[in-house]
């Protein structure tokens, strides 16, 4: 190996590979990990010191979605840029209006997993976010076709306001179980996972029977329940952002829908319990922070605080946003040969979970795009 073609980046200090596995030093080369010392060092190699972490993984997100519906090519691409620099290389994109597939032919973009577009019914989820069916029985082939357009997932809405019922209006399952349990079948026989929007209890059951892989929000998980989503693998993603905004739902609601409106302060107001005993359940929990409608992207570090803040421990609100976020997308960590995707921080996040505030660099396909 000559120097020019030695590697472009040192990176050495505290390298977290995994859960108890670290190095000390890790080298890029053409956009590579090696964990190898090169013979020679290459002539303009830079060399960054620090805590390091495969790059965060921000597994419910909305790349091209905003408060009105599909926005333009050039906010969702600054939507992604937010999420790059705030360390997140890799999305899972939870339902977007907007066809996102562009994104991957770009090299400064993050990763990006697409679920295609929501699935929903007329006036049972936001307006100009997903696609809404007039007839149930339609559920099972409209999952094949998005199976089949999206990257591996199926996002479906699974319970929202059923604004029909006046002041008894109030969360209600949007499909018939039977229904149901067959576009799930249809979703894995695509070798597609479905991911599940759920806020009531009542929701959960269904989902259970159904065969569902994820839930999001998760917030009426009830606690005999859990230990069922524990023992089936079933993760949540919490999404705590969207949750602090159900006070502020509340209060717009409780003039017409007053059920529903103290349904949403409840939830609200036992965020974090919930949170905790899904914890405690043994329920893997994902790090997702639902930038895209009404949230900002960007914002990884913000819910990886909220996190702590329900009693989830650091270290393993760290390793969610990062190593094992990234292995339940179907994506590795730094080994040798792998993409150098990673993000430095000047002190140990696992001990103070501020830190991922202030990356000291970002690293994606091996280039720096966030300087030192």
């Amino acid at each position: 190996m000559s120097a020019l073609e030695g590697p472009s980046l040192h990176i050495r200090g505290r390298i977290l590979l995994g859960d108890d596995r670290e190095v000390s030093d890790l080298w890029v080369k053409d956009g590579h990990v090696t964990l190898t010392r090169p013979s020679a060092q290459g002539t303009n190699m830079v060399a960054i010191e620090g805590w390091v972490l495969p790059g965060l993984v921000d597994v419910h997100c909305h790349v091209g979605l905003g408060p009105d519906g599909p926005v333009d090519n050039a906010t969702a691409q600054a939507q992604a840029v937010a999420d790059r620099d705030s360390g997140v290389l890799l999305l899972r994109d939870a339902g977007s209006p907007l066809d996102t597939r562009w994104v991957r032919s770009r090299r400064d973009l993050p990763r990006i997993v697409r679920a295609g577009r929501h699935i929903a019914r007329p006036k049972r989820y936001l307006r100009n976010f997903g696609l809404e069916l007039d007839d149930v029985t339609q559920l099972p082939e409209v999952v094949r076709q998005e199976a089949r357009a999206g990257d591996g997932w199926v996002k479906l809405v699974g319970d929202w306001i059923d604004r029909d019922l006046g002041a008894d209006g109030d969360l209600r399952p949007l499909w018939p179980q039977d229904v149901l349990t067959e576009a799930v079948a249809v979703a894995h026989a695509e070798a597609a996972r479905v991911t599940v929007h759920a806020f009531s209890s009542e929701v959960v059951p269904s989902l259970l029977a159904a065969g569902v892989d994820c839930i999001e929000h998760g917030t009426g998980i009830h606690p005999d329940d859990m230990y069922t989503l524990s023992e089936r693998g079933i993760a949540v993603t919490p999404t705590l952002l969207q949750v602090a905004e159900f006070e502020n739902i509340a209060r717009q609601a409780e003039g017409k829908y007053p059920l529903f409106a103290s349904r949403m302060r409840d939830m609200h107001e036992r965020r974090y319990e919930q949170v905790r005993q899904l914890h405690e359940a043994g329920i893997q929990l994902l790090v997702g922070t639902d930038a895209g409608g009404t949230l900002g992207h960007g914002r990884i570090a913000d819910e990886c605080a909220e996190m702590v803040a329900a009693g989830v421990p650091t270290a393993d609100v760290v390793a969610a946003a990062s190593w094992q976020g990234r292995e339940f997308l179907g994506y590795g960590g730094l080994v040798e040969g792998s993409s150098a995707d990673l993000v430095v921080y000047p002190e140990d996040p696992r001990e103070n979970i501020e830190v991922l505030r202030h990356p000291k660099a970002v690293v994606l396909r091996g280039e720096l795009v966030s300087p030192v």
